[in-house]
């Protein structure tokens, strides 16, 4: 059975520790997840309207989640049980098929930003993430785009001043 779900600024959609027994599709908002590292939250993605999110680790391994999922803003979404999601993966040809496509969009996300993070200076790091991402690029605190490109909140400012000057 699939419910809608609102969730509020700032509420957790996912705890770390914990287990959630949803996914939850994201009609419209925007969400982040993120890692809390010795204290300090470090961004890991963020979706928006048309998303799927989830503990990776409970739908496929049956663990507790690694990683927390926050709404950035109030949001509405429709949530589905880990285990009816799982079915439907398993039975429906088109809906596996639609499943398949969003991992693997996903594995690309990540490798590429992994690449960036790894070998692209401040400043380009930034520029593909606009590029990539214009829409969160303009919704999202800055100080979870910093930590998802790996710089400093100072390092950002500068570079989206410099973005700016540059523009006019």
């Amino acid at each position: 059975m699939i419910e809608k779900r609102p969730f509020a600024q700032r509420e957790l959609i996912v705890r770390e520790g914990m287990r959630m027994r949803h996914a939850y599709f994201i009609e419209n908002g925007l969400t982040r997840s993120y890692w809390l590292v010795d204290g300090q939250e470090i961004t890991t993605s963020f979706s928006t309207g048309g998303s799927i999110v989830f503990s990776m680790d409970e739908l496929y391994y049956g663990e507790v989640s690694q990683e927390y999922v926050q709404a950035l803003e109030p949001c509405e979404a429709y949530a589905i049980a880990i285990d009816d999601l799982r079915g439907l993966v398993r039975s429906n040809l088109r809906f596996a098929a639609w499943w398949t496509a969003i991992h693997q969009d996903e594995y690309r996300r990540l490798h590429r930003s992994h690449k960036d993070r790894l070998t692209l200076p401040a400043r380009r790091r930034y520029e593909e993430f606009v590029r990539q991402f214009p829409d969160v690029a303009r919704r999202a605190p800055l100080g979870c785009i910093a930590s998802y490109i790996g710089v400093t909140l100072p390092t950002l400012s500068r570079l989206r001043a410099a973005n700016l000057s540059q523009d006019k």
